[in-house]
């Protein structure tokens, strides 16, 4: 909400309540006027003293309770309007900072998607202005290639993000080798990584879930990715599958930055993105962990944020039977 619209609404509360005490104080008053006039009609018309002290001393007690009644009813009424406007300014409020995180989100998607696809082409242009040797030729492609494949998985997740939005995302669970699987992914998406040993593998061997194939693979992509981000320069991630209580259970940790306590109770919000000053440098959408969070619930797996150690942090996840 801008300076000016909290401006205008707080004038527009503040007149209607003045207005609403004003016609409150009219009415009690008017109340009173009618009361006293009674009360003069009832000395007139008797000439019996007890008679005229009796009627007074009722028309004195309905004077009250009407009082009572009449600032009751009003405060009730104050309460209720007042409490209806607190909910439309927090409603107001809401609006406006959604609508701000999706106009960053849309700045960011396409600073995101400029990127590799300017990458991309600057590199198929060098191939094609310039005779080089077939290793320069191939590091060229490679890097096309890993250009376009996070492109890839960028479309993906605003698609995804779409669907979950829409609630448009199926489920299709079948009986999964998890062990396999989170392998599989992480060696076809981050192989770079773990060659040069930035990503390590301590995975138990043959742990099973019955879970969604297609969609599985999302929760640990977005988390890796998020790792690797925060992780800035001094990239190290250990990524542990093993088994608890007859239960798989996945860790994935990092020594990055981390992530603060207040920070954990929302960073799973759609658009969100840390505040800090060495995370805000980072590229992302802010819905990287929306994606996670979603699919864990589809598939009604319990995933926490820890602290690592020594820094850093852990996501981990258990696979509920």
């Amino acid at each position: 909400m801008s300076k000016r619209t909290a401006f205008i609404f707080s004038v527009l509360v503040g007149y209607i309540v003045l207005q609403f005490l004003w016609w409150e104080i009219l009415l009690v008053k008017q109340s009173d006027n009618i009361i006293s006039l009674k009360q003069n009609i009832a000395a007139l018309s008797s000439s019996d003293d007890k008679i005229i002290l009796r009627d007074i001393a009722d028309l004195q007690t309905k004077k009250t309770a009407r009082v009572y009644m009449i600032v009751g009813e009003g405060t009730v009424f104050l309460l209720i309007l007042l409490f209806g406007i607190y909910k439309v300014r927090k409603s107001i409020k809401q609006e406006t900072e959604l609508a701000n995180q999706k106009s960053n989100f849309i700045l960011s998607v396409s600073h995101e998607l400029k990127t590799p696809i300017a990458a991309t082409k600057l590199q198929l242009q060098t191939l094609l202005k310039h005779d080089l040797e077939r290793e320069k030729q191939k590091e060229l492609l490679n890097n096309a290639l890993n250009e376009t494949s996070r492109l890839h998985k960028l479309v993906d997740n605003v698609l995804m993000a779409n669907q979950i939005e829409n609630n448009n995302l199926s489920i299709q669970k079948e009986n999964l080798n998890l062990s396999e699987l989170i392998e599989n992914t992480v060696k076809r998406y981050f192989s770079e990584y773990v060659e040069r040993e930035n990503i390590s593998l301590s995975i138990e061997e043959n742990l099973t879930y019955f879970g969604d194939k297609e969609l599985l693979p999302s929760i640990f992509i977005n988390l890796i990715e998020n790792a690797i981000k925060y992780s800035f320069n001094d990239i190290k991630i250990d990524i542990v599958l093993r088994q608890e209580n007859q239960t798989p259970v996945l860790e994935i940790k990092d020594q990055g930055c981390g992530i603060s306590d207040n920070e954990k109770l929302v960073v799973f919000q759609k658009f969100f993105r840390s505040g800090s000053e060495n995370t805000r440098k980072t590229k992302g959408t802010g819905i990287g962990l929306f994606i996670v969070k979603s699919i864990c619930d589809l598939h009604q797996l319990h995933i926490k944020i820890l602290n690592n150690q020594p820094s850093g942090s852990i996501f981990r996840i258990q696979f509920n039977a």
